[in-house]
């Protein structure tokens, strides 16, 4: 979440000083200046903003307590933590006042709340294993991406955890604690396979749109008359994303629209590209795959590549797909 960090020791009367500069600078009424003010801060109202700073002048408040597990977590300060929870047990039920409401154990997964404070820090296990024996609720639902993931989720699909190469430790650490396995489908679309693997081999149910991501043939082929066009499309997108070209083929067989996810989204293609699966793009290409077949942001399968080239952080070469997309006569 792209929420402003507050200072070291925030002044409510600061804040109302700039909710007035607001007014006068936009003309907006106080409540309208003041609630973009709280917005900004990760608080969906003026007096919960104001509350939070409030309580945060005060160390022993809960808010000033939680504020500072939350800290220790991120910058994996056990003994800092070991100590708060040991002086305030109900810390480790209590949530966040933003409007993610995220508990302690919600920050290990650095993901769905406040940017600037996700942090995976190497002895992330140790962190966790310390709020799980503290008497953490281990699927506690997060309400940052519409109130519906747990902390198993949220680690699964989020990048710190990987590249503090946590991300499966964490995952098997959670199960132990009898987390519920889910979340394969989300983990396919967040660029997650190896945490999705992870989960289906523990249990984690599969339908036709996770069974094709996965490359799991036999389940796709049992599955794919219950499949709707949008799972099926689905499953085509992320079957090219992570080279399952067994599945593509079968899935193109059984109604699988190349075209899917034209200017709406990514194309199949496209989901190729991103992966930087070359053999996977000459299939495509070969069954038909439209090269000038553009997305949402308006670029073709050469723009795709191209932006890949230039953001993408995977580590993937994209330099073998252009060529073959130039080589393919691709605009």
């Amino acid at each position: 979440m792209n929420i402003k960090p507050l200072p070291a020791r925030p002044n409510l009367e600061q804040y109302r000083k700039q909710a007035k500069d607001l007014v006068k600078k936009t003309g907006s009424k106080l409540a309208d200046a003041q609630f973009t003010l709280a917005r900004e801060h990760g608080f969906d109202s003026w007096p919960k903003f104001a509350k939070h700073i409030e309580a945060l002048a005060r160390k022993t408040s809960p808010i000033s307590k939680f504020e500072q597990a939350a800290e220790a977590i991120i910058a994996g300060d056990a003994a800092t933590l070991t100590r708060l929870l040991r002086e305030n047990p109900k810390l480790i039920r209590a949530r966040s006042t933003r409007v993610h409401r995220a508990t302690l154990l919600h920050y290990i997964a650095a993901n769905g709340f406040e940017d600037y404070r996700q942090k995976t820090p190497t002895n992330a296990v140790e962190i966790a294993k310390i709020l799980l024996d503290a008497g953490a609720e281990v699927d506690a639902i997060s309400d940052s991406y519409g109130g519906k993931d747990t902390t198993l989720v949220l680690v699964a699909t989020s990048i710190h955890p990987k590249r503090a190469g946590v991300q499966i430790a964490l995952l098997q650490l959670l199960l132990d604690h009898s987390a519920v396995a889910d979340g394969v489908n989300p983990c396919l679309r967040n660029g997650r396979p190896e945490a999705a693997e992870f989960l289906a081999q523990h249990g984690a149910p599969l339908d036709l749109e996770a069974a094709a991501g996965l490359g799991r043939l036999e389940l796709v082929q049992k599955l794919i008359g219950e499949g709707t066009s949008t799972q099926i499309n689905c499953g085509l997108w992320w079957a090219s994303e992570y080279g399952r070209n067994s599945v593509i083929d079968f899935l193109l067989d059984h109604g699988a629209d190349l075209r899917a996810g034209e200017q709406t989204a990514l194309p199949a293609l496209h989901w190729a590209i991103v992966g930087g699966q070359l053999e996977t793009v000459k299939l495509l290409l070969k069954r038909g795959a439209s090269l000038e077949a553009k997305n949402q942001y308006g670029g073709t399968a050469l723009g795709q590549a191209h932006w890949c080239v230039a953001n993408a952080d995977s580590g993937f070469d994209y330099a073998p797909i252009v060529k073959l997309l130039v080589d393919a006569d691709a605009k």
